[in-house]
C-alpha cells in the first residue's frame, strides 16, 4: 500500500503554518479546538475525503492593485504538509539564483547576490557594464496548471502524495469564495490580471505557499535556459523578475530575443513595457533594492511608505512596524535613510538605539 503522511509531519506542517499566519482568523478558530481539528483533518487526507475549502479574495493597492486569493488556515496547514515533503527533490535542482519561497533565500538574499554579480561583472565598479531587466506579463494569472503539472508530477512517484499535489494544484477556488473589500477597489485590479477572468485550466492564487512552489518549478526552465542556454553567467531572479548582466548590449538583446522565443514553451511571455537595457551606473532597481556604485539602497518608494504608515498607524502597531523597517534598513547602505525613519519614530514617542538599528518603548 502507497504510504501517505504520518500525523507528525502534519502536526509539524501546522506549526509552520502558524508562525506567520497565527492571528487571522480561521487560524484562531482552528487552534480553538486544536487536537480535534488536526485529527480530523488527518482522518480526511487518509480517507481521500479531504476537499479544500472557502478562500477569501481581497485587494491590495501598494505598489500597485491586485488580487490575494487567501486559502482557509487548514488549507494552508495542508499546502506545508506537500511542501516539506516534495520541496527537498526540487530545491536541490534549483540554481543558486532562483531566490523567493526557498528557505534563506528572500529579498534581502536577493540583492545581496545581485549586488555581488554587479561587482564581478564591472570588475568593482572599474568597469561599464549593462543590464537587462523583465518581468513576466501577468505572471500568476497566465500560467497553464496542465503545462506545470508535466513539471511536477514526474518527480512525485508517491502514489498518494502525487494526487495530493494535483489536487491542491488543479483545485480551482473561483466558484467557494468569499470577496472583501469595497467595489471600486476591487475594480482597480485590471480585468487581464483578475483569476476569476482566466480560464479554466489557468491562473494559480496569488497568496499561497503551493502557489508560489509551483511558480518556481515552472520558472526552473527559464533560469535553466539563461544559465545553460545562454551561458549567462550573471543573472538572478525574484518570482517572476529577474536581471541579466553583461559587459554588451548587442549580446543582452540576443539574450532578449533568446528568452523571448523560449518562453511560449512555459505558456508565458515578458511584459514589454518593463523590459529594459540601461548601464549598470545609474542603479539597478531590483526585489526592493537599488544597486548604484558603491552602495545599495532601499528603494525610495519603501521609505516613503515607512515614514507614512509610521506616522498614520495606531499607537500600539508602531513600535514593532518601525523595528521591521529599521531592520530592512539595517541590511543597506543609507544613513539618511535610518535617521528619517528613527526621527518618526521619535515623534510617536520612541527612543531609537545610538547606531539607528533598533527602537524601544
Amino acid at each position: 500500500m502507497d504510504s501517505c503522511h504520518s500525523f507528525a509531519e502534519l502536526v509539524q506542517a501546522y506549526f509552520d503554518c502558524r508562525r506567520l499566519k497565527r492571528n487571522t482568523a480561521s487560524a484562531l478558530r482552528f487552534e480553538m479546538d486544536l487536537e480535534r481539528n488536526l485529527a480530523q483533518l488527518d482522518d480526511e487526507l487518509r480517507s481521500g475525503a479531504y476537499r479544500p475549502g472557502r478562500s477569501i479574495c481581497f485587494v491590495i493597492t501598494h505598489p500597485k492593485p491586485r488580487e490575494v486569493w487567501a486559502a482557509d488556515f487548514r488549507d494552508r496547514v495542508v499546502h506545508h504538509l506537500l511542501y516539506n515533503k516534495i520541496a527537498p527533490r526540487f530545491l536541490a535542482g534549483f540554481i543558486a539564483d532562483s531566490c523567493a519561497c526557498i528557505p534563506g533565500r528572500g529579498t534581502l538574499y536577493a540583492a545581496q547576490r545581485l549586488e555581488s554579480k554587479v561587482r564581478s561583472v564591472t570588475q568593482n565598479w572599474s568597469r561599464p557594464a549593462m543590464y537587462l531587466k523583465a518581468d513576466l506579463a501577468n505572471f500568476f494569472v497566465s500560467i497553464d496548471k496542465r503545462s506545470l503539472w508535466l513539471r511536477v508530477g514526474g518527480k512525485i512517484p508517491e502514489h498518494w502524495w502525487r494526487r495530493l499535489a494535483a489536487q491542491i494544484l488543479f483545485h480551482d477556488p473561483r466558484p467557494d469564495v468569499e470577496v472583501r473589500g469595497k467595489r471600486a477597489t476591487l475594480a482597480l485590479v485590471p480585468r487581464h490580471k483578475r483569476l476569476g477572468e482566466a480560464p479554466d485550466h489557468c491562473g494559480l492564487p496569488i497568496g499561497n505557499l503551493s502557489s508560489q512552489f509551483f511558480a518556481n518549478i515552472l520558472l526552473d526552465g527559464l533560469d535553466k535556459h539563461v544559465k545553460h542556454g545562454l551561458r549567462g553567467k550573471h543573472y538572478v531572479r525574484y518570482v517572476d523578475d529577474f536581471v541579466l548582466l553583461h559587459p554588451s548590449a548587442l549580446w543582452l538583446r540576443q539574450a532578449l530575443a533568446s528568452v523571448n522565443a523560449y518562453l511560449p514553451r512555459l505558456g508565458l511571455e515578458l511584459n514589454p513595457r518593463k523590459t529594459i537595457i540601461q548601464p549598470i551606473d545609474r542603479g539597478v532597481d531590483f526585489a526592493g533594492h537599488v544597486i548604484k556604485p558603491w552602495r545599495r539602497e532601499v528603494r525610495r518608494r519603501s521609505v516613503r511608505t515607512a515614514l507614512s504608515r509610521i506616522e498614520e498607524l495606531p499607537q500600539e502597531k508602531v513600535f514593532q512596524t518601525g523595528n521591521s523597517y529599521l531592520g530592512l534598513l539595517r541590511h543597506a547602505d543609507g544613513h539618511r535613510d535610518r535617521a528619517l525613519i528613527a526621527n518618526a519614530l521619535r515623534k510617536r514617542g520612541h527612543s531609537v538605539s545610538g547606531d539607528l538599528t533598533k527602537a524601544y518603548r
